[in-house]
């Protein structure tokens, strides 16, 4: 990876559609790439070597929104699809070369939902499987065949660590635990 894109956020009182970019190799400041599709906070941001994938939020509604961008370029977002149900507070930093994956999160109380999408293509998300919590701002990382998925709330902190192949479907199983 060349690039270091954020996107959303609140700029208090409002929601941001920025989106901003960095090159790793350079000390610089954040330059422009564009705008989100709707202007959001409480979204993931998720992808591979060729685009970046900002998923759900809150407008202060909940948002289904998936936008997409070309990593390589500049310019606003564009709609790739929807989430299976609209939620902020989720993970999604889970993905392969081909599929990301989007964890939990908050659709006006917590779930379990497991989303994925084919990074390539565009259209909505589908369900992957369930974790074994529904829970909010679950943390999650990724080799190109494996997901963990760990922490979040339900509502108190959970130590949780469960894992998915990325390129089968299914419901988590547990890995371990976190040390606290």
């Amino acid at each position: 990876q060349t690039r270091g894109i954020f996107a959303g956020g609140q700029v208090h009182p409002a929601n941001s559609d920025i989106i901003d970019f960095v090159t790793f190799s350079s000390t610089a400041n954040a330059i422009d790439f564009g705008n989100l599709s709707v202007a959001r906070r409480n979204l993931i941001g998720n992808g591979n070597q060729t685009r970046g994938i900002f998923a759900g939020g809150q407008t202060p509604t909940v948002q289904d929104v998936i936008d997409y961008i070309t990593i390589s370029e500049t310019g606003n977002a564009v709609d790739f699809g929807n989430l299976t149900s609209a939620r902020k507070q989720l993970a999604g930093t889970a993905s392969s070369p081909t599929r990301s994956l989007f964890f939990g999160g908050d659709t006006g109380s917590f779930t379990d939902v497991i989303d994925f999408i084919t990074i390539p293509t565009t259209g909505n998300a589908q369900d992957f499987g369930d974790l074994r919590n529904a829970m909010i701002m679950p943390s999650g990382v990724s080799s190109s065949t494996r997901a963990l998925i760990m922490g979040g709330a339900n509502p108190s902190a959970l130590n949780s660590i469960d894992f998915v192949t990325i390129t089968t479907l299914g419901d988590v199983r547990d890995f371990g635990d976190l040390r606290e």
